[in-house]
């Protein structure tokens, strides 16, 4: 588990995170997600021990990263995945890693093969593609056979094939009971393979919550119908609360009650129904309406570059 505390840190009169507290359970992916610049690199940094908070703490299974003889075995994470030295080869690479910390050169050549790089272990690290360079940072990352995993846009270079297979090994690794955090900008990845969210703005807590209970806040949640008796259909639903607006001479948009509720008082007084259907916005949407105010840098989309002749 991490669980942080007040954190905050100053870069300068540039405030990173601010007074941010939240908690990353284990047996669960869960998603970091916020707008450029608002704080999770710093975050994951904090975690890890790379920067020293300037108030407030944070813990990986209890205790501050930095108190672990052999951190590799309590917490891996994939930050940056050119952060090798180019002239090694992905064996020696992570054979450094694992001798730093008392592990086995066994383990090594199990990660290799985990990520798919067991072919090329022998090649230098410097001419991997980004893609293969994200396999050696996951690579890394669990060369320790931790209980607790931070990755940083870890689809990031991967093909489709990647994609499903970074999916995938989150989902499982998770399903282990390990402490799994993911920072990601690909809100299509995000609801398909986290459990719960942590949204951040401005170095501030948005949302700490599953994605299920997000979405089902949304504002722009709505049950759709069509019916050749819509009058009749929105005055009884109107009465019973619901708020109902009528699209066209056929079609209502519904919002304050459910299919179920519907359905029942259209069969109840003998109202044909031709579509029931319920509309709920994807993570992108609710994610866009939450993090609004928190974005630094927007386009400007009045001003129009004139087309040339």
């Amino acid at each position: 588990m991490i669980e942080a505390i007040g954190l905050t840190k100053r870069y300068g009169t540039t405030l990173a995170v601010d007074n941010l507290s939240f908690t990353v359970p284990a047996g669960q992916v869960t998603g970091f997600l916020g707008p450029n610049g608002a704080g999770k690199s710093t975050t994951m940094r904090l975690i890890l021990g790379l920067d020293a908070p300037t108030s407030g703490s944070v813990t990986v299974n209890g205790r501050p990263y930095t108190q672990y003889r052999r951190p590799l075995l309590e917490a891996g994470a994939l930050l940056e995945a050119k952060a090798v030295h180019g002239g090694r080869s992905a064996r020696n690479h992570l054979k450094w890693l694992a001798l730093s910390n008392g592990i086995s050169r066994s383990r090594v050549d199990h990660v290799l093969g985990q990520v798919g790089l067991g072919g090329v272990a022998r090649r230098r690290a410097g001419g991997f593609s980004l893609g293969m360079g994200q396999r050696l940072g996951i690579a890394a990352a669990l060369v320790g056979d931790p209980k607790v995993l931070l990755f940083d846009e870890p689809v990031n270079g991967l093909d489709p094939e990647g994609v499903l297979w970074i999916r995938t090994l989150l989902k499982s690794l998770a399903a282990e009971g390990r402490t799994v955090f993911v920072s990601s900008h690909l809100m299509s990845e995000m609801a398909l393979t986290a459990d719960r969210l942590i949204i951040i703005g401005r170095g501030r807590l948005i949302a700490e919550t599953t994605i299920g209970d997000l979405l089902q806040g949304a504002s722009g949640n709505h049950i759709r119908v069509r019916s050749p008796e819509a009058g009749e259909l929105a005055r009884l639903l109107t009465a019973q609360g619901a708020d109902v607006i009528r699209q066209d001479h056929d079609t209502l948009r519904i919002t304050g009650a459910t299919s179920d509720t519907i359905g029942e008082i259209a069969r109840s007084n003998g109202l044909t129904l031709r579509e029931l259907s319920a509309h709920q916005v994807s993570l992108e949407e609710r994610y866009m309406e939450l993090t609004s105010g928190a974005v630094d840098y927007r386009a400007d989309h009045t001003d129009r570059v004139p087309a040339r002749n």
